[in-house]
């Protein structure tokens, strides 16, 4: 009998410590099954000394989620490696986004510093909220002579 254990995909650990025995009994599934989702793609273990499999608990989470996802919702591996791959390249994006607007956040407040101390403060740095459609025509002048 097997007892419940739930593992946070948000709160896992990501150090690969668990040999494959314990991760498939932790994900409720057969070791031979965690060795196809490798052979797969699925799930990435880490590599012992000696070549063993190491699972992190992030992975034991990330195989009961590929379980669900075969078993309840009828997705199939391809789908399910597919999903796993747009989840991670969603999170990327958001941490780079994340990343983009605390290096906003610095650049305004080295404008305002920069401001602060400048004698011309205001003047030379101007914020737009809008951006504008107009077009501008520029013509060169005449020379007087023409």
């Amino acid at each position: 009998m097997y007892e419940e254990i739930s593992i946070s995909v948000e709160q896992a650990s990501d150090a690969k410590v668990l040999i494959i025995s314990v991760a498939a009994r932790l994900a409720g599934m057969h070791p031979q099954t965690l060795r196809q989702y490798d052979r797969l793609g699925l799930v990435q273990p880490g590599r012992a000394g000696g070549g063993g499999r190491r699972y992190s608990e992030r992975d034991v989470a990330l195989l009961r989620e590929v379980q669900r996802l075969s078993q309840e919702d009828g997705v199939n591996l391809a789908g399910i490696k597919r999903i796993i791959g747009l989840e991670q390249m969603v999170g990327d994006l958001q941490q780079r986004v994340a990343d983009l607007e605390h290096q906003l956040e610095d650049a305004y407040a080295r404008i305002a510093q920069l401001q602060a101390i400048s004698p011309y403060s205001g003047r030379d740095l101007v914020r737009q909220e809008t951006h504008s459609t107009a077009l501008v025509v520029w013509r060169p002048r005449r020379s007087p002579d023409k």
